[in-house]
């Protein structure tokens, strides 16, 4: 079996989606800054959803991804490409490597810009808490962290429920939305929190250790 078809039997993951053609510039780019924004990924293009290929004009649907990483994505999205022939029909190979610059914004139709990132075989919409992270650690200056009763509160909940959610937080530390997305992304920032995701909504969770991950998946309390 040739390397794209071993590709392909590993179906779309985390790191892996298929196109049969790229018909929109602007909703792919939500796919390359996902990407970006992740572990990385690459799109197999001329393929279809159950693995079947389809083939594509490789330099039509190049320029496609060309203007959806330079038009839709900000800052741009840097890819590779290779060409692959598979049953006498043309497979694009689209890289792109986690980014260094996150977070990387895509312009949707109605000219708003969001931030993505990858979960399974989804792009998952980034709030503002997970974009200030990004946007904290762009800057490799972590803000000054002050322990406060408000936090003292937040980490008794958390210790007796073990995970919270936004609007749990607000309550508990009175601060306002802004303020709270603050809190939880300098908290994340220091390694004293942790994100989860899962049905749709972001929690928060105290970490066991300073290291791993900041970002988990998996199924937590919901409060």
């Amino acid at each position: 079996m040739s390397y794209v078809l071993k590709l392909i039997d590993q179906g779309e993951h985390q790191q892996q989606d298929f196109k049969t053609r790229i018909e929109d510039s602007r909703k792919i780019s939500r796919t390359l800054a996902a990407f970006a924004n992740s572990q990385g990924g690459r799109l197999l293009i001329g393929v279809k959803d159950n693995g079947k290929v389809s083939g594509v004009n490789a330099e039509e649907e190049y320029h496609m991804i060309e203007a959806a990483s330079e038009m839709y994505c900000k800052p741009t999205v840097l890819f590779t490409s290779q060409i692959w022939k598979v049953e006498h029909k043309t497979v694009l190979e689209i890289i792109v490597e986690p980014s260094d610059k996150k977070p990387h914004f895509s312009q949707d139709d109605k000219d708003t810009w969001s931030a993505y990132f990858r979960v399974d075989d989804e792009n998952i919409k980034a709030n503002g808490v997970l974009t200030k992270v990004w946007e904290h650690r762009a800057t490799d200056q972590p803000s000054d962290f002050q322990y406060t009763p408000a936090e003292e509160k937040l980490f008794q909940h958390l210790r007796r429920r073990g995970s919270v959610g936004f609007k749990t937080v607000s309550r508990i530390t009175q601060l306002s939305s802004k303020a709270t997305e603050e809190l939880l992304a300098q908290l994340i920032s220091w390694r004293i929190l942790k994100i989860k995701f899962e049905n749709g909504r972001f929690f928060y969770l105290m970490r066991e250790t300073t290291s791993g991950p900041m970002f988990e998946k998996g199924k937590v309390e919901q409060t």
